[in-house]
């Protein structure tokens, strides 16, 4: 399969995303879509962390097929990833993430809490080169980068008590096109990362309103 990434080759160089490997820790709606972008743009070794399994309510909001039912998302998106690259290594840990979980030096944090976050950024921040978080609430999507010593010292001043977070309706918390989109701007962050361009620290889009703001970079 020589020339599977040729079309990309001065967008995502193949050298340096070989040197990299990445965890995606939550795959439900956001991370599944990154894991299948990171595997289409070349990623050799992959990390998915995720402890749930795929229910019905996933299927429309998360991309996951009506036989993936009851399965572990993990499983799942392993399988999809690795149906789209022949020489991919997929580790899968079905947990939720611990201290002492260990992590590729790019991280991508898709998990659903201000307090799981804080979690994960407390273990890791000194571990990895890259650090991509993403949130996300029906149509709106914020998408905060750390790799030098400016985005890490801001990443945890965007880590605001649990309190604090918006409480929308279920119902309204996930579409699949935002959550696409939002996987497509951290891959976005990622491929800077790889060229050795700067990164834009904080993103924030507001689909319903048309409305896009870029903080430091």
């Amino acid at each position: 399969m020589d020339g599977q990434f040729s079309r990309q080759a001065d967008i995502v160089p193949q050298e340096r995303i070989n040197e990299c490997k990445a965890t995606v820790i939550g795959v439900g709606a956001i991370g599944r879509q990154v894991a299948l972008q990171l595997t289409a743009i070349g990623i050799s070794h992959l990390q998915l962390i995720d402890f749930d399994h795929v229910e019905i309510h996933n299927l429309a909001t998360q991309g996951y097929f009506v036989k993936d039912m009851n399965r572990l998302k993990v499983d799942a998106t392993s399988e999809l990833c690795r149906l789209m690259s022949y020489d991919l290594t997929v580790e899968v840990l079905a947990d939720r993430f611990k201290r002492t979980t260990p992590v590729g030096n790019c991280v991508f944090c898709c998990v659903d809490s201000i307090t799981a976050r804080k979690h994960i950024w407390e273990a890791i921040k000194d571990k990895v080169n890259f650090f991509c978080d993403s949130r996300m609430s029906a149509e709106v999507l914020r998408i905060i980068t750390a790799c030098d010593s400016e985005s890490r010292t801001y990443y945890p001043q965007t880590l605001f008590s649990q309190e604090q977070a918006h409480a929308g309706p279920c119902t309204a918390k996930s579409t699949i096109y935002c959550a696409n989109i939002a996987a497509g701007f951290m891959l976005a962050q990622f491929t800077k990362y790889l060229r050795i361009l700067p990164v834009d620290t904080d993103i924030q889009v507001n689909l319903l309103a048309c409305e896009m703001d870029a903080g430091p970079c």
